[in-house]
């Protein structure tokens, strides 16, 4: 037998992952020693497949993994991307690009995200249907370049050893250390990438350089990945549909002269507890616009990694990554305002939608139009520092250190213009051809700027900045074939949210001399669609004439929350011969600790509010190998989510003056505690192969829904309102009237999550002549829940490879349905939704030699659309955005030393 300490070391590579020596055993390619593992070399992407298999088949937990060539092969922008062909995943996608991920049907604030081994927090910024900034606990992929990790984890049932925080799951990345390498690494790559809408080249470059001295004792490693990206996302919009009757500005001004083609089914139409006319009662788009987003994006990162093993015992590692994301975007849209404004508008005629709810055509009089430019300036700058070690104290007895911090500094300054038509007018829309763009007809000469004023729609700036820092001691001890972990962390988490604003913009009559064209001259040239372009504001007139920075602080809507935590768990791996079966077991309880401080101010006095609570957490993973081929899994645990830092805010309610909105924080918030099963079955069938299905179950205590009630607001609030840029008298609904919709989140329900999950993969080598060389990667996932924001009920993916040793290609198809992403909706409708996409991604390569590969990709093969809605009462499907980004074609090539 080889010495402890190897011994040790071994285990602790395996079994603090879940897995006990035994484990060596259940691959023909591995023997028991250590010393003496054989392992079979798979190169390209089956290797990586190989690796990724091997990780999952020696882990205890239910776990999956992404390793070294499947996060730099696949056609994927950042790890988002990379994450969604993972079972249980679907992600999010901001201007074409994957920004968040959902796990088991739960929505990005579930997903604990780790990155060398320390929780960290990353914010981008977004259009107004991502969100904006992320202030929340949900992580944002986009901020990092998957060149920059070697390996991604995603851990779906939690160990006493692993930190709280995540009950859908923990994403685990980790990036290239020297120690992973012999000795001397070089590899790089550079890309060039065109968007067909666009019609721009961005180049996209990455390298990493590594190496071992001082006889082994010494590692160094740099790496760097950088990239632009021209984007053009266009399309159709109606922000939300409404009815007169719902939409609280009143009904139409007169019907009795309205043609109606069509019969509406509406019932009795009510408003103010009085029979009108059903055509009050039908849904309308609210701001139905052409639109148009522009990004030009910049993202850079680096990371550093310096080790040294003084001896055979001692092992310390300094990880630093630093990574940086520019985004300038501009924004267009041209509206014809059904908000708050029915009163001031007469319907000509209206043409009703076969299902009796909703206006399919219509032509209007009294209608006012808006442009609104948007420039939007964002920069995110992350930045993270670990310094760990691995001691072997003595033959028995490891420990492993580590302290980090780590920052993600979020700014966002947005230049909004509205340029406001002077005359009422007439406009009609027909959506009959095509339910997601329709054509229009305009009664005045739409591109005149004689016709418009000019006015500050926003001058705003938003900075969010997260900070963690975090320490943690693990004490390992074995004993023969038992090991038992204790450990002790401590976090401290802090988000700072804060406004600013320019004021004195001075309001033009006209908007002669400060607009003109689109600057875009093919907008609209292959939208599935009408879209004709439109005058818009001029930024560079108005910031060389007009506009003069000077930021002040909105005050009244800043708010810091810190949080720390205390935690402590003890944990034990251990192994049975049960028969002729082994059992892997991994078994412990966690105890934590959280206080809050949340700091906010309410009509300008400070205040600050303190809570706390406790939780014990135990978890219990085995892991039952019945044969070499059949693996049983079980997991009963205990898992938590904090509530989002940004709904603890304790100050000033945020209003949304033009849909008749308050939100307030919670301070007191408890978290989400969940009760968790997983059970798997995994038949290792074949070499490289694998059939699994996995069934999972979630009951969770504490649910935050938003508690509302409808009312006026409190006159207190009147003269903030009065001074608040942001509030427009011309569209805002008068808060003094009419009563507003005030909400904020509580602890309410119980919520229980059921699924399962299917994984097939297999190399076709038992085929015949060419055949051989192609392979299949793929899986399924079904969820059940009632009310989960952001979850599909379905989704798959399927990847179909071909691969030699000179040249392979691929085709990855990722699909999931659609999600519903707010129960509470607005402007009368019941809920706000995605409608699910089908990505397909290409990707080939060539080995010209030993060192050099030339690739080629394709993101978004057959251009999906992205596509939200509202569902009106709850049963209907309506147009909220319809737009395209087009394809990404990458050229480029890949050197290896």
């Amino acid at each position: 037998m080889y010495p402890k300490k190897k011994q040790l070391a071994a285990l602790v590579t395996l079994a603090l992952s879940g897995a006990q020596l035994h484990a060596q055993e259940v691959s023909e390619n591995q023997t028991t020693g250590a010393d003496d593992m054989e392992v079979i070399e798979v190169s390209g992407f089956r290797g990586s497949l190989n690796k990724s298999l091997m990780e999952k088949r020696t882990s205890v937990n239910s776990k999956e993994s992404i390793v070294a060539q499947d996060i730099g092969k696949f056609p994927d922008l950042n790890i988002a991307e990379s994450l969604q062909r993972v079972p249980g995943v679907a992600i999010s996608r901001e201007g074409g690009e994957g920004r968040q991920i959902t796990l088991r049907g739960l929505s990005p604030s579930f997903t604990r995200t780790t990155l060398n081994g320390m929780e960290v927090p990353a914010s981008t910024d977004g259009t107004d249907s991502g969100g904006g900034v992320n202030g929340g606990r949900g992580f944002d992929f986009n901020i990092f370049a998957s060149e920059l990790f070697n390996r991604v984890d995603i851990q779906k049932s939690p160990t006493a050893s692993m930190e709280e925080g995540g009950i859908a799951g923990t994403v685990d990345m980790y990036s290239a250390k020297p120690f992973d390498y012999d000795g001397f690494k070089f590899v790089s790559s550079l890309q060039g990438g065109y968007n067909n809408i666009a019609d721009e080249v961005d180049p996209r470059a990455a390298f990493m350089v590594s190496n071992r001295f001082a006889d082994d004792k010494v590692g160094v490693l740099f790496s760097a990945a950088f990239s632009e990206r021209t984007v053009r996302q266009e399309g159709y919009g109606t922000v939300r549909w409404t009815t007169p009757v719902r939409d609280g500005g009143g009904i139409f001004a007169d019907t009795s002269n309205t043609v109606v083609t069509g019969s509406p089914d509406v019932g009795d139409c009510q408003y103010n507890d009085e029979a009108v006319d059903p055509v009050n009662c039908l849904w309308t788009p609210r701001l139905p616009r052409p639109d148009y987003f522009g990004n030009d994006q910049e993202r850079t990162g680096f990371t550093g990694s310096l080790q040294w093993a003084p001896n055979d015992d001692l092992t310390l590692t300094l990880d630093g990554l630093v990574s940086k994301l520019e985004n300038t975007r501009t924004m267009y849209n041209f509206f014809h305002m059904f908000r708050s404004t029915f009163s001031e508008i007469t319907p000509t005629a209206i043409t009703v939608h076969p299902n009796g709810q909703q206006v399919v055509a219509g032509s209007y009089d009294g209608i006012r139009s808006r442009i609104e430019s948007r420039l939007q300036e964002s920069s995110t700058e992350f930045s993270q520092f670990v310094l760990s070690g691995k001691w072997f104290v003595s033959d028995n007895i490891q420990l492993d250190m580590m302290a980090g911090t780590a920052e993600s500094d979020a700014r966002s300054e947005q230049y909004r213009y509205n340029m406001t038509l002077l005359e009422d007018t007439s406009f009609g829309f027909d959506f009959s051809n095509n339910a997601n763009a329709p054509t229009v007809t305009y009664g005045y000469d739409i591109n005149d700027p004689a016709n418009y004023n000019l006015s500050d729609g926003r001058l705003r700036a938003t900075d969010v900045l997260r900070e963690n820092d975090t320490v943690k001691l693990d004490a390992t001890f074995l004993a023969d074939d038992v090991t038992v972990k204790a450990g002790l962390a401590y976090n401290d988490r802090v988000v700072s949210y804060s406004e600013e604003q320019i004021n004195g913009f001075p309001d033009q009559d006209s908007a002669v001399g400060f607009a003109h064209m689109m600057p875009v001259d093919d907008y609209g040239s292959g939208f599935d669609g009408p879209l004709e372009p439109f005058l818009v504001a001029d930024f560079g007139a108005i910031s060389d004439q007009l506009l003069t920075v000077n930021w002040s602080p909105r005050t009244a809507q800043s708010w810091q929350v810190g949080e720390q935590t205390t935690a402590a768990y003890v944990e034990m791996n251990a192994g049975y011969d049960i028969a002729d079966m082994y059992l892997r077991t991994n078994y412990g309880v966690r105890y934590v600790k959280t206080t809050t401080t949340s700091e906010g101010f309410i009509q300008g006095e400070t205040v600050e509010i303190e809570n706390e609570y406790n939780n014990f957490l135990p978890a219990v993973n085995l892991a039952l190998e019945v044969n070499d081929e059949l693996i049983v899994r079980l997991g009963l645990t205990q898992s938590m989510t904090r509530p989002g830092l940004n709904s603890l805010n304790p100050g000033n309610p945020s209003f949304d003056y033009t849909n008749g909105s308050v939100s307030v924080g919670n301070p007191f918030l408890d978290p989400f505690t969940s009760s968790n099963v997983d059970f798997g079955v995994e038949w290792y069938f074949d070499d490289e192969a694998l059939f699994a299905a996995t069934v999972f179950y979630k009951d969770i205590e504490n649910w935050i829904v938003r508690s509302s009630e409808e009312r006026l607001v409190d006159s207190a609030y009147y003269g903030f309102i009065d001074n608040d840029p942001q509030f427009d008298p011309v569209i805002a609904l008068d808060p003094r009237t009419i009563p507003y919709e005030h909400s904020s989140p509580i602890n309410a329900e119980d919520r229980s999550i059921s699924g399962f999950e299917l994984i097939y993969q297999q190399p076709f080598n038992f085929l015949p002549g060419l055949l051989k060389n192609m392979g299949v990667v793929s899986n399924y996932t079904h969820v059940n829940a009632d009310n989960v924001e952001g979850m599909s009920e379905t989704s798959y993916n399927f990847t179909l490879y071909y691969e030699t040793d000179v040249y392979g290609a691929r085709v990855s198809v990722n699909k999931r349905d659609d999600y519903l992403t707010d129960f509470t909706g607005s402007n009368g409708n019941a809920e706000h939704g995605t409608t699910g996409p089908t990505q397909v991604d290409f990707s080939s390569f060539y080995n010209v030699n030993d060192e050099l590969t030339l690739t080629f990709e394709v993101i978004n093969l057959t251009d999906e659309y992205e596509r939200l809605f509202t569902t009106g009462d709850g049963s209907l499907n309506l147009m909220r955005e319809y737009n395209h980004t087009g394809r990404q074609f990458f050229l480029g090539a890949r050197y290896t030393l």
